[in-house]
Order: C-alpha cells, then structure tokens, then sequence
C-alpha cells in the first residue's frame, strides 16, 4: 500500500473535492458536521430518558459518543459508490483505482475528527475528566479508520457487479445501529444473545472509545484485541477483493 504515497497530491485533491462536494450549496458547510451528531444526540436523549427512562451515568455523553463512532462507520454506505460513480475517471485515466476509496474513506475521517472535536469540548464542559487513556484515541481511530476502509474496498468493488449490494447495506446499516449498544447499556442485553457483542466490531470499537473517553480507565484487553483482528480482518479481505475485481471495472460500468 506504501506505493500509494506516490499519488499524494491526487490523494488530496481527491480528498478536498469530496469535502467540497459533501457541502456543496450548504449554507452552513462544515458547521453540519458539528450540528448533526448534537442534533441526533438531543432527539435520542429525549426519546431514551423520558420515554424508556434509561438509567445511564452521563447519558448525553455515552449517547454522543456512540453517535460519532457509528456515523464514521457508516460511511460505508457512501463510500460504496466510490467506483461506480467515477466512471470517467476509472476508464480514462490510468491510477490506481483504490485511490477513489481511500479519498472518500479520508473524507469521512475528516468530518468525523472535526465531530470528535466537539466532542472533546463537551466533555470538558460536563466536566468530564480526561485521563492519559486519551493517548489512545488517535490509536483507536486509526483502527476504525482501517476497518471503514476495508469494508469500503469490499463494497465499492463488489457494487460494480451487483447492484443490488446498497439496498442490503443500506438495511444492514439499520440493522447495526440498533445491534451496537449506541443508544442503550451493554448489560440491556441477554446473555444468551452475548455472541452478538463479540461478533460485531462495532461494539468492541465503541467500548474502547467509551472506556477512554468517557470512563477514564484501561480498555479491557479483549475489546483491544478484537478491534485489532476485526479491522485488519476486514482490510485484507477487502483489499484482496478489490484487487480480484479491479481488472474488470472499465467494462462493466
């Protein structure tokens, strides 16, 4: 992948004119990356602590948290059209293709970390303590940023020859936000569907940020573990898929 700093200035440009096009005509531009999460966060908390009454030490916080954490993940979902809607670029132009992935996987990064930001503001405010864990964070959302990356290689390629592909992410993608505990406690669920916290990456990612950020404590080390193996995981498979696939893009878009 080293091969790829070779193209940094496309890289860039790349990524800068995905930011702008994200934005385009908004009168607000980047302040919706800052207003959205807080927007969602207030709907949920109002419709989680007054309608369910969910008992939740700092509960804005924990909920905020969860919200920027998924929303870099479901990125997905956009960067699934990083080929397919390049045509011209992908028959025209000689690069390598995985650079319209990374791009679009960078600009989501961005928008994220600009969320995180507000974040961190917050957390100061509520007076939340932050501890040397914090060194972590940028750890941790490396480790996302990888797993992003990977799914969007997977996606992206396969969505060139089956196009049915979006509809079912996009209700995978529904699906994941009520399967992660985002929006409510890890110990709301049963033991006997506890499988699906160690299957899904999600939670594991979430934890760790939670246990950082929020708790100020050491992350248990298997949450760390599956992180690592789920993000590195999900690289090498979409990588190798994007590769098998890449010879065939021109024809088929």
């Amino acid at each position: 992948m080293f091969y790829l700093l070779e193209y940094k200035e496309l890289i860039l440009n790349l990524t800068v004119s995905e930011l702008k096009l994200k934005y385009k005509g908004s009168v607000l531009g980047f302040l919706w990356s800052l207003l959205d999460p807080l927007l969602m966060m207030m709907v949920l908390l109002i419709v989680f602590t007054r309608i369910f009454k969910f008992d939740i030490p700092n509960y804005p916080m924990y909920l905020l948290i969860g919200i920027i954490v998924w929303r870099f993940f479901s990125a997905t979902g956009e960067t699934l059209h990083s080929i397919v809607g390049k045509p011209n670029m992908v028959k025209k132009i000689y690069f390598p293709r995985e650079i319209l992935v990374l791009s679009t996987c960078l600009r989501a990064l961005i928008t994220s970390i600009l969320e995180f930001s507000v974040l961190f503001a917050l957390l100061l405010l509520w007076g939340t303590p932050l501890s040397l864990f914090v060194l972590f964070f940028p750890v941790i959302l490396v480790v996302e940023f990888f797993l992003v990356l990977g799914l969007s290689l997977f996606l992206s390629s396969s969505y060139v020859f089956f196009r049915d592909l979006k509809n079912i992410w996009d209700v995978a993608l529904q699906v994941g936000f009520y399967a992660t505990p985002i929006i409510y406690p890890v110990s709301l669920i049963s033991e006997n569907y506890s499988i699906l916290l160690v299957v899904n990456p999600m939670t594991q990612i979430l934890q760790v940020f939670r246990d950082i950020l929020l708790y100020a404590q050491m992350p248990p080390m298997t949450a760390i573990v599956l992180s690592l193996v789920y993000s590195i995981g999900f690289f090498v498979l979409g990588w190798f898929t994007f590769k098998h696939f890449e010879p065939r893009f021109a024809e088929e878009i």
